[in-house]
């Protein structure tokens, strides 16, 4: 095989090596805030292409914010999501991350009040501004009103609490108004009484949570 190697042109040589070592997708990075992380987290997790979600505080000015604290630094619940971007690109995570909230609500989202839980898109680099700004101005096309989802540079991700951490498919349990549940059980009952589906379906309409398998 090597020597037949010495007889190929450029070209032919470079595909012969694209087939012996083929090039690997980089996996990728994007930061959102939408409200309550495990929610979030739980959407993306439904993503084609998702490898990874982590849930936590970002977009403060305190230090190894907690659970307890972070709201007073400034943070907001988001979600780090890593994915293949040979199977998903960041323009088509954006597109799920909007149809995934109400980007209209400044004062929060659903049932949750206050800045912790306003929606953000928190970018790495220009490419990431840029790609954000189009799926912004395309949210507002199709709603046909004012996007008030900031754009920020990313800063420190915080990861949260490990209990907070795949919290809508956890086994565990936890205590709650009727006894003692697993945390799945505990999400589907705080996801649906905070109204999160319905307002989506108010908002977007056959859109909402466009994307998610």
């Amino acid at each position: 095989m090597t020597r037949r190697l010495l007889f190929l042109s450029a070209s032919q040589l470079a595909c012969v090596l694209l087939l012996l070592h083929p090039v690997t997708a980089e996996e990728r990075t994007a930061i959102f805030a939408g409200g309550c992380f495990w929610c979030v987290e739980a959407d993306f997790d439904k993503v084609e292409g998702v490898l990874s979600t982590v849930s936590g505080y970002t977009g403060g000015t305190t230090q190894e914010p907690s659970y307890h604290d972070y709201e007073a630094g400034g943070h907001r619940e988001a979600v780090e999501v890593r994915f293949d971007d040979a199977r998903v690109t960041y323009e088509e995570l954006l597109d799920v991350f909007f149809h995934s909230v109400d980007p209209t609500d400044d004062g929060g989202q659903f049932c949750d009040r206050g800045h912790g839980y306003t929606t953000a898109i928190y970018v790495l680099d220009e490419v990431q501004r840029q790609a954000a700004e189009r799926a912004k101005q395309a949210a507002e096309k199709e709603l046909a009103r004012a996007v008030v989802t900031p754009i920020e540079p990313a800063s420190t991700f915080w990861p949260a609490e490990d209990y907070h951490q795949d919290f809508y498919m956890s086994t565990d349990r936890v205590f709650s108004r009727f006894g003692y549940v697993t945390k799945a059980n505990a999400y589907r009952g705080y996801r649906e009484g905070c109204g999160r589906d319905r307002r989506l379906q108010e908002v977007w309409g056959e859109t909402a949570l466009r994307g998610l398998r």
